[in-house]
């Protein structure tokens, strides 16, 4: 049973959900409800913390830390005072989990990328230090890596120049948006730098998608839950350890943790905010605009957000990677007039993302 994490105060008086329409679900409810991502949820209390300080007249949102792919099962399910206003997400949201929202009458969805964020290698100060690449860590950590048996036991064995040392990764689990990005982010790369998988991706997409994604589970990969401080404790008590995290945490603990290079990069501010770290990626916060005008405060807390967010912002000063100012723009815009996605446009964001990205890399 995945742990879970809640900020809230008491609520007081109630509201009847009635602008989500007749078949939203019944109820009542006066105070917000988010679920998600675990990476997002610090950032998410921040808001909350300093949104409800600043508006006595409305109760205390509640913040669940439930994972990405949770979260937005929750978000999907319908409308109305028994499901969630909004989801945090440490990834895009999916075209098929859009669709399923459809299904269920969430068909207006606001997205605000609220920042940035890294997928963090890191060990513990004076532990196991190495030089990282997509192709290493996914020759180390892949149930049948390039579709050979994975027989890899120490990191020399993956690469002679690197320590002979047990393979152990503590990571993210399958729900997680972590794990998602982990997968886009360094192992499909990895995978892709053999020409075989090139070819078959282009034959059976089905079979690349095992053949990269799927880790190992023989103990050198360890699923820690959703919790990223439980990873962080795991390498502290073992310098031999490698844990994958939001580099929020490792910001957040860097008296413990030191970060391990990925392409000789750092993980640093800097180097997330200008794609030049290979594990960077954006971070999302989904709302129903359906429930703006029945939940009080939720239009107030949006725009805390948008206070927040900026480099050199509250947000900053405890790991969020601001947006580049030209999204910072973009989001400002969805946050005050509403502005809602379409399943094309999700698809066609994903797409100019990606290439966002690899123009960076190419420059970098």
């Amino acid at each position: 049973m995945k742990t879970l994490k809640t900020f809230a105060l008491a609520a007081t008086a109630t509201l009847a959900l009635t602008a989500c329409g007749a078949d939203s679900g019944g109820g009542t409810r006066d105070s917000i409800r988010a679920v998600g991502s675990s990476t997002v949820y610090p950032f998410a209390k921040s808001v909350a913390e300093t949104f409800t300080r600043s508006n006595p007249d409305f109760n205390s949102p509640l913040i669940e830390s439930t994972g990405t792919g949770g979260g937005v099962k929750l978000f999907c399910a319908g409308l109305g005072a028994d499901t969630p206003d909004m989801v945090n997400a440490s990834r895009r949201m999916k075209a098929s989990e859009f669709d399923t929202c459809t299904q269920n009458g969430v068909a207006d969805i606001i997205e605000l990328q609220v920042g940035l964020d890294g997928i963090a290698f890191a060990s513990a100060q004076g532990g196991i230090n190495m030089n990282l690449t997509p192709e290493i860590v996914y020759r180390a950590i892949a149930k049948n890596p390039y579709g050979e048996e994975q027989t890899a036991r120490t990191w020399s064995d993956v690469d002679p120049s690197l320590p002979a040392l047990p393979i152990l990764v503590y990571g993210p689990p399958s729900t997680s948006g972590t794990r998602d990005a982990l997968k886009e982010l360094v192992l499909i790369p990895g995978c892709e730098s053999n020409a075989e998988m090139q070819a078959l991706e282009e034959s059976d997409e089905d079979a690349f998608d095992r053949t990269c994604t799927e880790l190992r589970s023989d103990g050198a990969y360890v699923d820690q839950g959703e919790q990223d401080n439980l990873i962080v404790q795991k390498i502290q008590s073992n310098e031999n350890a490698v844990g994958v995290f939001g580099y929020s945490y490792l910001e957040e603990n860097a008296d413990k943790v030191q970060g391990l290079t990925m392409n000789g990069v750092e993980p640093t501010y800097d180097n997330i905010a200008s794609f030049a770290y290979p594990g960077a990626r954006p971070l999302f916060v989904y709302v129903k605009k359906a429930h703006l005008e029945a939940i009080p405060g939720l239009k107030e807390y949006l725009l805390q957000w948008t206070k927040m967010w900026g480099r050199g912002g509250p947000l900053a000063k405890i790991g969020l990677v601001a947006s580049p100012d030209d999204e910072l723009a973009r989001n400002l815009t969805a946050a005050t007039q509403y502005t809602t996605i379409t399943r094309a446009t999700l698809e066609g964001k994903a797409e100019e993302g990606a290439d966002e990205v690899a123009g960076e890399s190419a420059a970098s």
